[in-house]
């Protein structure tokens, strides 16, 4: 599995020709860590001890929290230590675990995403039967698939993916080992792993976000079908934020995985990929706390409690 054309192991470029750049970005990127942890772990906390917030969809937003936190804690550290000093080496057995590690849970996020659309459409339009379908044992089940489809897809890519014949200056023209960014870095023939690249991205983007937009179609029909705009609004009200996740993650997936192949576009691949990694975890927790009555009255609740433990 160790590549011999890497034994010390690669020097992750990032933004190093903007040094005054990457000072700005050390503080945005240090910002944005802090507010990750307090945030998803805020909500990890409120969906344990609220017994009111133990209901399948704060389950499936649980599991989307401790995913963030492992996702930018797998990067941020590194990535924070190449922004502030001259040094930009990783070690090969480094980039490997954050390799394994990112590509298994942005492939547990995508599937979760979409599982949390499904959770949602029962919610507006099979609201009599929707104790009935997502049942805890279902909840339970669907959390598996998605972790499990992450860590089999890391089994999958990473290893092929660090075997390539690297180039003798190891140097990636990125701030983290990304797979676009280590096949660009191979002097040899990468068709293999742009292939593979290819049919992950069919099964692990098109696929769910397919499945997501077929899921909101249904809810804006059952939405447009309400007679009052009061329930419309309620309604809408139940999906709005995990739309907005969704939009921010997709988004900003697409723009690093299927970028075009030229200078300009790698450049803005760098921004794009660094709001994939840091950016959507630490916004995630604001977009579900601010536009949540319930997240915000449970939160509540546990101020009250701890100032009133009696």
């Amino acid at each position: 599995m160790v590549n011999q054309s890497s034994p010390v192991g690669f020097f992750l470029l990032g933004f190093s020709e903007h040094p005054q750049l990457e000072k700005v970005l050390f503080f945005v990127v240090l910002c944005s860590y802090l507010l990750t942890l307090l945030g998803n772990t805020l909500i990890l906390l409120l969906s344990t001890l609220d017994p009111r917030l133990h209901s399948p969809m704060y389950f499936f937003l649980s599991n989307l929290s401790f995913l963030d936190l492992c996702f930018t804690t797998t990067c941020v550290p590194q990535m924070l230590f190449n922004l502030w000093g001259p040094a930009k080496t990783i070690s090969f057995l480094g980039c490997f675990v954050q390799l394994f590690i990112f590509l298994s849970l942005g492939t547990t996020e995508c599937i979760l995403l979409a599982v949390m659309a499904f959770d949602r459409y029962v919610a507006v339009c099979q609201p009599l039967h929707y104790a009935t379908i997502i049942h805890p044992r279902l909840c339970c089940q669907l959390a598996a698939v998605a972790w499990t489809i992450g860590l089999v897809e890391s089994v999958v890519q990473t290893p092929s993916t660090l075997r390539l014949p690297f180039c003798p200056h190891h140097q990636v023209d990125d701030f983290m080992c990304e797979v676009p960014a280590l096949i660009r870095l191979s002097c040899g023939d990468t068709t293999y792993n742009e292939i593979q690249m290819a049919v992950a991205s069919v099964f692990i983007l098109v696929v769910p976000l397919s499945l997501i937009l077929v899921s909101y179609g249904a809810i804006a029909r059952a939405v447009l079908r309400i007679s009052s705009a009061k329930g419309r609004r309620k309604a809408f009200g139940t999906c709005s934020s995990h739309l907005i996740v969704v939009t921010l993650f997709y988004s900003s997936v697409i723009a690093v995985y299927l970028q075009p192949k030229n200078p300009y576009a790698r450049e803005r691949g760098k921004f794009f990929g660094l709001f994939y990694a840091v950016g959507t975890p630490s916004l995630n927790p604001l977009i579900y706390t601010l536009r949540n009555k319930e997240v915000k009255r449970a939160f509540r609740r546990l101020l009250w409690k701890e100032v009133n433990p009696s």
